[in-house]
């Protein structure tokens, strides 16, 4: 995809699922990369703000951010407490409120950069045993639109990739919990119109085009990649 070789990129979530599926794209497109995760090289902690803000001035001057990291756990909302809902947020919203925060005032002032959310189709459709998780990713889109609209004549354009149901770590223990996971996991397939879940090597496309100058003329704009599970527009 044109305009991506030579850039620097930050991923959050980079080292395992799709974000590691999206850093080994932006790899093999001669991207550089900046992974920002709890389990690796540096190690951050995108929930605190102070080791945000040192990991991006380390980073240098940042063309791409892709803000990937997520947490869930399956349970019904009234079995939740304020320490779940707490700990959902600072990861889901929080986080990715701090990265914005911190890279975004760099691209404005260079004239131009690309953002690039993952939240999923639970923010749009909602998912039953994630009312927080859902709650998080609605408004990293309704976020996205908004600072689309905001800085739009900055340059800066952003947008919000959605995947649907796709085997990951998180996606195992989401069904796990939720008990009888291989009936569960039949129960998808067949509810998903391309007939299997997704991996995590099916989201890396959508992303990359939208960090690309393919997509310059893109902004504020919510895509799906459920298989047809969920169809918008």
């Amino acid at each position: 995809m044109r305009g991506l070789k030579g850039k620097t990129a930050i991923v959050t979530g980079g080292a395992a699922g799709i974000g590691a599926a999206i850093v080994a794209r932006f790899r093999e497109e001669g991207a550089r990369v900046v992974v920002l995760d709890l389990n690796g090289e540096p190690r951050v902690d995108i929930t605190d703000y102070e080791a945000v803000k040192q990991a991006v001035a380390a980073a240098g001057p940042v063309d791409i951010l892709v803000n990937n990291a997520g947490w869930d756990m399956f349970k019904p909302f009234l079995q939740t407490d304020p320490a779940f809902w707490q700990k959902i947020i600072s990861i889901n919203l929080t986080g990715a409120l701090n990265l914005l925060h911190n890279v975004l005032p760099g691209m404005v002032a260079r004239g131009g950069g690309k953002v690039v959310n993952i939240a999923s189709d639970a923010g749009r459709v909602g998912s039953s045993g994630e009312a927080v998780y859902s709650a998080c990713k609605g408004g990293i889109i309704a976020m996205t639109k908004t600072l689309a609209r905001e800085l739009a004549s900055k340059g800066v354009r952003l947008n919000t990739v959605c995947p649907g149901l796709t085997e990951t770590g998180m996606l195992e223990a989401f069904m796990q919990g939720a008990g009888n996971p291989d009936k569960l996991r039949e129960a998808y397939r067949r509810a998903i119109p391309i007939g299997r879940l997704g991996k995590p090597e099916d989201i890396p496309g959508a992303v990359l085009f939208l960090a690309s100058d393919d997509a310059d003329f893109i902004t504020g704009q919510t895509i799906s990649v459920s298989g047809g599970l969920t169809m918008h527009g």
